[in-house]
This record gives structure tokens, C-alpha cells and sequence, in this order.
């Protein structure tokens, strides 16, 4: 919840707080008209401003991630082969999907999962 909408949900505690007791004073023995409407009218505010901020959606932001590798060393690289038809992977056809890097062949649209192989 944002800053805007406390905001508003405290002023309008507040109104109709008050406008509820200028309606209960309106009925005293030295009760005037005039605060009926005063209260009428802060009660009807405060109402208003309920109804703005429970409607207003929040804000959204888009957010991109950016996975950066850090290789240690001297690393030398292999070519990557599709698995289906063999033709050569680039860096571009590499995508992240769901935290798992995902390989999309440019030639026979094959999608796969990349798992690392054991080092030994």
C-alpha cells in the first residue's frame, strides 16, 4: 500500500469522524441545520475518498533481468551443436525461462533445456 492511499483512508477516518458528530450535535437542545449539512457533506467526503483509494490500482513496474557471467581464468569455449539436427548454437538463441537457461535452435526450432555436464 502506498503513501497516497494511507493518506486517504487516515483523512477519511477522520471525516467521517467529525461528520458524524456534527450530525449527533445538530440534534442537541442548541443544535443548528447548518451542521447537519456540514456533517452530511464531510461524511459523504470521507466516503468518496474510501472509495477512490480502494479503486486506484497500485502502480506496476517492469522490471528486466540481466544474468552477467563471471568466468575465473583462462576459459576456452566450445561450440554448442543443436541435439536434434547439429547446427551451431550462439549466445543469442540462449534464453532464460523460468530461472533455467533455455537453448531455441535458429534451424529446426527444437527448444531444450541446457544441463551442464560433469567436469570428471
Amino acid at each position: 500500500m502506498n503513501a497516497l492511499k494511507v493518506i486517504a483512508y487516515i483523512a477519511a477516518a477522520i471525516l467521517i469522524f467529525f461528520g458524524v458528530l456534527f450530525i449527533y450535535a445538530t440534534f442537541s437542545p442548541n443544535g443548528q441545520i447548518g451542521w447537519l449539512i456540514i456533517g452530511v457533506i464531510s461524511v459523504l467526503i470521507g466516503f468518496v475518498l474510501i472509495f477512490w483509494a480502494a479503486r486506484k490500482p497500485a502502480p506496476t513496474s517492469d522490471q528486466n533481468v540481466t544474468v552477467k557471467i563471471d568466468l575465473p581464468g583462462n576459459v576456452s569455449m566450445d561450440t554448442i551443436k543443436c541435439k536434434s539436427c547439429g547446427g551451431v548454437l550462439s549466445s543469442e538463441n540462449i534464453s532464460l525461462v523460468a530461472g533455467a537457461p533455455v537453448v531455441t535452435c535458429p534451424y529446426c526450432k527444437t527448444t531444450y533445456q541446457l544441463t551442464e555436464e560433469p567436469k570428471w
